[in-house]
Parts: structure tokens; C-alpha cells; sequence
């Protein structure tokens, strides 16, 4: 098993850094303050509970059958939540989703306000400090009534049923735990409610998502600098001026970024006086990605803040409220402009390749990039999977969140596909990744096959620590490591 690596405070407030660190061991740290405010829902529920006041899932049946009674004791009420809730199908998620899918519903949890017990928090908690993944079917959830089918899938495992991984391995959950050394979560139904009933799955991988095409379009600013400093491309399109015309926040920063990277480069002299929109109207198109990447940090922040659950009990007022928190709308509309996002970018960086590889365009540079044309083929290989990358995104992009269609018996009778929106955002950002390594290889190519030496430091640095992880193509070799090396050098450390 792996060692434990830092803490997360479940008192203070929950970032995306603290989901990408969940993907490994840490310490998730449930203080005096948590313990207390859980403890003070639970002892309220109790009293609530004792006054026969009504309180969804309790007592009674769920979703559509709220208005029969559920079972009269406390285990199989827990049963009876997760038992129908085992219809997922499809692929296990990847690790990294489904823990930090479990520590955002940890942090909600751990806010006092699902009434649950103090040992399930607890319990949650000791998972983090071991390689112990749930293993949670892709398909099933819907978003509306937060991601109930996985996080029934993640209930279960914790309580020893189903399956999970444990160092990688996949095996009965009941043997994960054991050689673990975790105890198997003993729930209540309201227990069991409140680990299902809430967008936990959603926010984690918008969140990831988001993370992930943050990486690529900073990179992508980097790689634009490289490509216009190789063709000796005249910088004029990033001018100060011009941008402060335009009048977009998003497009007068990202230029701003540009222009440091590109300091001290000199027009070759040679370029057409206006270069092809890949290049000229990428702080417009970056600028532009930029605004929205704001918009969705907004969501993800409060999604991360937010207690996604129902019904939600208040002690302090005597207050329960029943309602729908668990409603992953703004995720959903969220995860689908990641989506327009992502396939935007990734259409900016495969025509940036294609104007790099194509003689007409790169300054006389070899067709493909190959170091002897026709006895090597260079990127040729390259630009043909981007081809097909771009493809993929474009085919994955419909939005999501338009998608409504009733079930439940009409109980759910709109719904934002929050769920869907979200993985699919989360596979289109790996998509991206890997074109933004292509493009890399192909910038390192071309310096290899006779563009010039970049004139700006920035650009230099970038091109020798290009030119370090990637060997030159000559003769031809495969290049798919080279793609992922190249990706997980430009895009290894997003920020907190």
C-alpha cells in the first residue's frame, strides 16, 4: 500500500487541488468542529424523528414510492435505499473520479447538515488513507436526484458488498476492505440517503475536467509563442492596442501572457502580412476560452462549497427543509461549456499542426516534417490520429444538459444529465491533452527539420526542454509515448 501524503481538513473549505490529491493516500482529518456540528444534526434528527415529524427516507419509501412506508427497522431501511439503486452498467470509473467523488460527498457530509451519523464520516475519512477505490459503473445516473446509482455502488462497497479495487487490484469489496484494515460502514436508511442522495460524482469530474483543460490551454498559449517565433511570424496580432480595442477580459490577459512569453522575438521578414487565423486570432479564441474557463470555475467553486442533499436539517432554527440541492443543473450547464471549450482548443491545435506540417504554409519547411521526404514520413502519422482526436471531441460535444427526459414515474420530470455532462467533459480533456503533445512534437520536429532558433528567451526555454524529452524523428519511430510525454510535460501541474 502506498504511504499517506498530507492532509485534507474536512473543516476548511474543499478545492480541486484536494480532489486531485485524494487520487492517491492522505490524511482526511475530521477535527473537534466537524464531529461536533455532525453530531448536533444527528442528536437533532433524532428529535425530530421522535416528534414524528415527517422526514423523507426515514420512514417512507423513495423517489416515485415517497408515499408508502419504507421498512421499520433502522438496517433494512438502509437496504431498502441502495438495494433497487444496483442497476449501473458499463465500465468501472477511473480511480480518480470515484475518490474524489467520494471525498466531495465526504466534505457535504461532514457539514452537519444530512443528519448522518458521526461514524459515517469518520469512516469515509479512513478511506483516503488507503489505496481503496470503489468500483462504481459508468452508466445509470441521471443527475437530478444527484447521482443516486454510483454513489450506491460507493455506499456498498464501503459497507463490504460489491467490488473494489485495492493497489489496482479488482476483487469482492468484503476483501478490499479487509486487507485494507477498514471496517465495513454500518448504515441506517438515513445514512445510506444522505450518501446517495447528492451531485458528488458530477462536481468531482467537472471539477477534474475543468483542471485538465486548464493545463491544456495554458499550454496551448505556451505552444501559439513557440509556433509564431519558429516561422519567424510577426507578433503584431498580440498588440496592446489592438486587444485593448477588442475589449474582452479574457482575450487582453491571455495577449498580455502572450507577449511576456514572445519578449525580445524578431519577425523574420518572411511571413505573409497577415498570418492565418490558427495564429492571428488565437488570443481571440484563447481570450475567449478564457471568459468561459472563469465562468466555470465559478460553478465548480460553489459546487465544492455546496451541500448537495435532502432533505437538510437546521438545528438551530428547528428547522427541516425538504427541496432538490441535489439538482446538478449548474454542473451540467457548466461541464457542456467545458465541452464547447475543449473542442474549440482542441480545433486550434490541430490546425496549428496542420499549418506546421504543410510546405505552403510553414516557411518552405518539408512536407510532414520529415527529415527526408519520402524515405521518412515524420509527423504524418501524428497529424492523422489528431485528425481523429479532433473527430472524437466533435462527436462528444452536443451538450448534455439539453437533454431532459422524464422518469421516475414522473417524479424526475426534468433532468439536467449533470452526470453525463461531466464524464464526458472529464474524457474530451484527456482528448485535449494529447493533441496539445502532438502539437509539441511537431513544434520540436520542425526546429529539428530547419526552422529557425527562437529569438524570444521564453520560447527557447520551452524548445530546449522539448528538445531534452523528445528525440528529433530520424529516422521514423512510433511516437504515441512521445504524444504522452510531450502532454504530460506541458500539463503536469495545474494549479490549487
Amino acid at each position: 500500500m502506498s504511504a499517506v501524503e498530507g492532509t485534507i481538513d474536512l473543516s476548511a473549505p474543499l478545492r480541486s487541488a484536494d480532489l486531485r490529491r485524494a487520487a492517491a493516500p492522505v490524511s482526511v482529518v475530521v477535527d473537534a468542529s466537524v464531529r461536533d456540528r455532525v453530531e448536533r444534526g444527528r442528536d437533532f434528527l433524532r428529535d425530530v424523528r421522535e416528534e414524528e415529524r415527517p422526514v423523507y427516507g426515514a420512514t417512507t419509501g423513495f423517489g416515485a414510492l415517497v408515499g408508502f412506508a419504507g421498512r421499520e427497522e433502522e438496517a433494512d431501511q438502509c437496504d431498502n435505499t441502495l438495494a433497487h439503486l444496483g442497476a449501473g452498467q458499463g465500465p468501472d470509473l477511473a480511480d480518480d473520479v470515484s475518490r474524489a467523488a467520494i471525498l466531495v460527498r465526504t466534505w457535504s457530509l461532514a457539514q452537519g447538515a444530512s443528519g448522518v451519523s458521526a461514524h459515517v464520516v469518520d469512516g469515509l475519512a479512513a478511506m483516503f488513507t488507503t489505496t481503496f477505490v470503489p468500483a462504481i459503473p459508468r452508466y445509470g445516473s441521471v443527475g437530478a436526484s444527484g447521482d443516486l446509482i454510483p454513489l450506491a455502488y460507493a455506499a456498498q462497497a464501503l459497507r463490504g458488498r460489491g467490488q473494489a479495487y485495492l493497489d489496482g487490484s479488482r476483487m469482492p469489496a468484503a476483501e478490499a476492505l479487509r486487507d485494507a484494515g477498514l471496517t465495513p460502514l454500518a448504515l441506517d436508511g438515513r445514512d445510506a440517503l444522505a450518501l446517495v442522495n447528492g451531485t458528488s460524482l458530477t462536481t468531482a469530474a467537472t471539477a477534474l475536467a475543468l483542471d485538465s483543460v486548464r493545463s491544456s490551454h495554458r499550454a496551448l498559449q505556451a505552444l501559439t509563442c513557440l509556433l509564431v517565433d519558429l516561422l519567424g511570424c510577426d507578433p503584431g496580432f498580440l498588440h496592446p492596442r489592438l486587444l485593448g480595442a477588442y475589449g474582452h477580459p479574457g482575450a487582453v490577459d491571455v495577449a498580455d501572457g502572450m507577449r511576456k512569453t514572445l519578449a525580445g522575438t524578431l519577425p523574420a521578414g518572411t511571413r505573409p502580412l497577415q498570418e492565418p487565423y490558427s495564429i492571428r486570432c488565437s488570443p481571440q479564441l484563447l481570450g475567449a476560452a478564457e471568459d468561459a474557463l472563469r465562468y466555470v470555475d465559478g460553478v465548480v467553486a460553489a459546487d465544492l462549497s455546496s451541500v448537495s442533499d435532502n432533505p437538510l436539517f437546521f438545528p438551530d432554527d428547528d428547522l427541516v427543509v425538504h427541496g432538490g440541492n441535489f439538482f446538478g443543473q449548474p454542473a451540467a450547464f457548466a461541464a457542456d461549456v467545458l465541452a464547447m471549450v475543449t473542442a474549440q482548443l482542441g480545433n486550434l491545435a490541430e490546425r496549428q499542426l496542420d499549418l506546421l506540417v504543410d510546405p505552403a504554409r510553414n516557411g518552405g519547411l518539408p512536407p510532414m516534417l520529415a527529415a527526408g521526404p519520402g524515405r521518412q514520413h515524420g509527423m504524418q502519422g501524428v497529424q492523422l490520429a489528431t485528425t481523429a482526436f479532433v473527430a472524437e471531441i466533435r462527436r462528444a460535444a452536443v451538450p448534455a444538459s439539453t437533454q431532459s427526459l422524464p422518469t421516475n414515474l414522473h417524479n424526475q420530470d426534468v433532468v439536467p444529465f449533470g452526470t453525463q455532462a461531466a464524464l464526458r467533459a472529464y474524457d474530451m480533456a484527456e482528448l485535449l491533452r494529447l493533441l496539445c503533445g502532438s502539437l509539441a512534437v511537431g513544434l520540436r520536429q520542425a526546429a529539428h527539420v530547419g526552422a529557425r532558433r527562437p529569438t524570444a528567451s521564453g520560447c527557447a526555454a520551452l524548445l530546449d526542454t522539448l528538445v531534452e524529452a523528445i528525440p528529433a524523428v530520424d529516422p521514423d519511430r512510433a511516437l504515441d509515448a512521445d504524444v504522452r510525454r510531450a502532454a504530460e510535460l506541458l500539463t503536469a501541474t495545474p494549479p490549487g
